[in-house]
C-alpha cells in the first residue's frame, strides 16, 4: 500500500511537520510504502483562475500525479483560527482544479476520487487542532475522498515530542497507529472492490 503523508505547514518548527515525519516512519514500520512530502518543496502560487488560464504550474501537476499514485493519504493539519490553514486549502484547490483540454487532468477529481484520507493534527492547545479537523473533513468529502472515521488530535504538542522527535506518550503513539491502520485497511479494501 502506498501512503502519501504531508503536513499543511511550512513553518520550520511546525508540530504538524514533526507529526507527519513521524507518521511516515510509522507507516513504513506497518509494512506500507510511505511518501513523505513537504509542501514547501513545491512552487505553488495562490490559486488564481487567471493564472491557471495561462498554464497550470508544473509543481501542481507533480502534486496531482503524486496524489493519483497513492490510494491512501494522511494529512497533518495545523489549526489557525479554529480551522485549517490557507496553505492546505490552496494545495487542495490546485490539486482538484481541472486542466482544460488535458486528457488525464481535465477530470479535477482524478487525483482524489476514491482515495482514503486519514486526518491528524497537532496544536499547543488542549484540543490538539480538533476544530481544524472538523472543517477539513467536509472539504475532503467534497473532493471525493473516503475519510477515515478514526482521527487523532495531539494536544499540548509543545510537550508531546521527545528530543529525538518521537512521541513521548504511548497513548499518543497508539492513537496515531490506529489512524494509520484504518487508512491502510480501508484503502486496501477499496482497491479490491
Amino acid at each position: 500500500m502506498k501512503v502519501l503523508v504531508f503536513a499543511g505547514s511550512t513553518r520550520q518548527n511546525s508540530y504538524n511537520r514533526r507529526l507527519a515525519k513521524l507518521t511516515a516512519a510509522m507507516v513504513r514500520s506497518s509494512g506500507a510504502e510511505a511518501t513523505h512530502i513537504e509542501l514547501g518543496d513545491f512552487d505553488i502560487p495562490m490559486y488564481n483562475a487567471d493564472l491557471e488560464a495561462r498554464g497550470t504550474p508544473a509543481d501542481v501537476v507533480r502534486l496531482k500525479e503524486l496524489g493519483h499514485a497513492h490510494p491512501a493519504w494522511i494529512i497533518c493539519t495545523p489549526e489557525y483560527n479554529a480551522s485549517y490553514p490557507a496553505l492546505l486549502k490552496n494545495t487542495l484547490d490546485w490539486i482538484s482544479s481541472p486542466i482544460q483540454g488535458d486528457p488525464l487532468w481535465s477530470d479535477g477529481f482524478r487525483a482524489t476520487r476514491g482515495k482514503v484520507a486519514g486526518v491528524l493534527s497537532a496544536s499547543p492547545g488542549g484540543l490538539g487542532g480538533l476544530r481544524s479537523q472538523s472543517h477539513l473533513a467536509p472539504l475532503l468529502l467534497n473532493l471525493h475522498f473516503w475519510v477515515a472515521p478514526t482521527n487523532h488530535a495531539l494536544g499540548r504538542a509543545g510537550d508531546a515530542f521527545t528530543p529525538e522527535g518521537e512521541l513521548a506518550s504511548d497513548a499518543a503513539k497508539a492513537h496515531v497507529q490506529a489512524v494509520i491502520d484504518q487508512v491502510i485497511w480501508a484503502a486496501d479494501r477499496l482497491q479490491q472492490a
